[in-house]
């Protein structure tokens, strides 16, 4: 009864921890968003997956959806390369981010220290950059490289913004293990290539999520001339990836729900061996209490509360070690856990109803016992 009940506290309090970290990182990503990726990206395990490469995104599609789009405010494309980059005698591999001045609205990118590129630098492909923070340390060992010069492949890059820290986003990758340039720069000078990978999108407002993205396709199958052909591109919006973590999330709950069912079964027939046992042990107990006046309600009244208290006290052990497993999972891991008082009830509540549909077969072999019967045992 105690590993059922624990079972569910642990998994359900772990479970929500790591979907509101999911949900956060969501939301971080920037408000009333939609991203439009080139070629078919599935989601798996939680994750994208893109299936293959396709070419036929172009900047002048996001000028199109800004411009075209009724429900849409603001587009940033973007193209991404892993790439070396080099200060003094230090190198690393690293994602080269090529993006627009509107992205860093759009993508809630925030500065640490220095500044933004703006417009002009896009336009005129300066060769400008911004780090994470991870690239401050092991690039540059934590000193500040406002003013420094690095170079990305051979191309050399002035550093002019140092990002704030973001973490791990909800695609597995760390978004302060990154260099944002502008687009133009990256697509000219960089890996000279006339396509993109993505669009980000801004909508208005979050009502109107599901009447952009009709707008975005309708447009872009037209722009791609795809005709009765499939789309190349995949649309996603928060709507979209939020209720994917919840079927996520209804997926682990299940999954929790039969391990602790299996669980409390096992606890069940356990209860159900002991109060046979004490009912065969007992039977010369039994038979005096009826022969000094108890009745049969009296007999199933007691074998019932002695299998209730047997469930009940392993319920709560199982609540006290479920939260204890809980509060040192999370902080030794670096977890994040959020104690869900409703599975801790549902768990007690369980174990209770599990102590009384096992208890009722033994309370009622106990008041069957004739007293003569029970009175001659031994």
């Amino acid at each position: 009864m105690a590993i059922g009940v624990a079972a569910v506290v642990v998994m359900v309090s772990m479970g929500r921890g790591a979907q509101k970290r999911v949900l956060d990182m969501i939301h971080e990503m920037g408000t009333n968003l939609i991203v439009v990726n080139a070629g078919k990206v599935t989601l798996v395990g939680g994750r994208e997956r893109q299936s293959s490469i396709v070419t036929t995104l172009r900047p002048a599609d996001a000028d199109a959806i800004l411009d075209k789009c009724p429900s849409v405010v603001e587009a940033a494309p973007e193209i991404n390369r892993k790439m070396n980059i080099r200060w003094g005698s230090e190198n690393m591999m690293t994602d080269i981010v090529g993006i627009t001045p509107a992205a860093f609205e759009i993508r809630n990118i925030e500065i640490e220290t220095g500044r933004h590129f703006d417009a002009v630098e896009n336009n005129t492909a300066q060769r400008v950059a911004i780090v994470g923070a991870v690239i401050v340390e092991k690039l540059f060992n934590h000193e500040d490289p406002i003013g420094h010069q690095i170079r990305i492949g051979l191309a050399p890059f002035d550093v002019v913004g140092v990002m704030k820290e973001k973490g791990v986003d909800a695609n597995g990758v760390d978004r302060d293990d990154r260099i944002l340039i502008p687009i133009n720069t990256a697509m000219r000078r960089l890996v000279r290539t006339i396509y993109i990978q993505k669009i980000h999108i801004q909508v208005a407002n979050s009502g109107q999520l599901r009447q952009a993205e009709m707008e975005i396709r309708d447009l872009l199958r037209e722009r791609h001339r795809l005709r009765d052909k499939p789309d190349d591109f995949t649309i996603q919006n928060q709507i979209t990836l939020i209720q994917t973590e919840r079927e996520s999330a209804r997926s682990l709950t299940l999954l929790v729900g039969s391990v602790a069912a299996i669980s409390l079964l096992v606890g069940g027939i356990g209860i159900l061996a002991v109060m046979l046992t004490a009912c065969r042990e007992r039977r010369r107990e039994i038979g005096l209490r009826r022969a000094i006046g108890a009745r049969r309600r009296d007999i199933r009244t007691q074998f019932l509360l002695e299998s209730l208290i047997i469930a009940g006290l392993g319920g709560f052990f199982g609540v006290v070690v479920g939260m204890l497993v809980t509060v040192f999972a999370s902080r030794l891991g670096g977890w994040a856990a959020i104690e869900s008082w409703d599975a801790t009830s549902v768990g007690l509540i369980l174990s209770v109803l599990v102590g009384l549909i096992f208890g009722i077969y033994p309370a009622l072999k106990a008041s069957t016992l004739e007293p003569i019967e029970a009175l001659r045992s031994e």
